[in-house]
């Protein structure tokens, strides 16, 4: 019997991704992915056997996976993390007997932030603004919810033909509870070929530049830019003062 690998390959950069997830590309004798991710990694799977498809075919592939898994060392990629918006949650969803084993990857948001400066440093959280999964009116008390609770907001599938108008209606929601002053970052292809960002405030951020490739993330209330970084700090400043009285 085989086995089933479900890793995360991170942004798509060979270079950020894990030792684990390399080793696990390696070892296996079938690869299954997006045939978009699947050519991020060209170089490495120049001897596997592949298996692609395109858009919407998760579930064909996580089904793929699982049958050709039966007899040889399989690996089922997607990029980011597997995850968080990835295929682990379908594969353990299908799976009966099959051996799977789940491996980790930079997701989108932690890539995007590393490019901008630390604007993850307090409590987080990712949003998935795409509606093919989830309906429109869940997604937005998701963000009145999270920008309520000051939480950093990583927007994931922030933009695209069929919906271009998400982002700026969720923008308005996450203003209510935001100074204008704000920092936003939209990162276009984080860590891989083609990487750029542009810095906002959520005053005059402008939602025209970002597309499917981008992420967007906007700080809490205790966000900040310095010297072009943008940092949402800990408060290890108020905890040397406790400590100092």
């Amino acid at each position: 019997m085989g086995k089933l690998r479900v890793i995360g390959i991170g942004p798509g950069s060979i270079e950020n991704m894990s030792l684990r997830a390399l080793k696990a590309i390696e070892d296996s004798e079938v690869i299954v992915g997006y045939n978009k991710y699947i050519d991020m990694i060209k170089d490495l799977v120049t001897d596997k056997e592949l298996y692609s498809t395109g858009m919407r075919g998760e579930e064909a592939r996580c089904q793929e996976a699982l049958k050709l898994c039966k007899d040889k060392n399989v690996a089922l990629i997607s990029t980011g993390d597997a995850g968080i918006y990835g295929m682990a949650g379908l594969i353990l969803e299908l799976k009966e007997d099959e051996d799977v084993e789940i491996i980790p990857g930079i997701t989108a948001s932690s890539a995007a932030g590393s490019v901008v400066g630390a604007p993850l440093m307090h409590d987080n959280c990712n949003i998935s603004l795409s509606d093919l999964m989830t309906p429109y009116e869940d997604i937005k008390k998701r963000v009145k919810l999270a920008a309520e609770g000051d939480f950093i907001i990583s927007l994931y599938n922030p933009k695209s033909k069929g919906r271009p108008e998400y982002l700026k209606e969720c923008i308005e929601i996450i203003r209510e509870f935001r100074e204008a002053s704000t920092p936003v970052a939209v990162v276009r292809h984080a860590l891989r070929e083609g990487q750029s960002y542009k810095l906002f405030t959520i005053g005059d951020f402008n939602p025209e530049i970002v597309d499917m490739m981008s992420i967007v993330i906007v700080g809490n209330t205790k966000s900040f830019y310095k010297n072009g970084n943008f940092i949402t700090p800990r408060g290890y400043e108020n905890k040397r003062d406790k400590c100092e009285n």
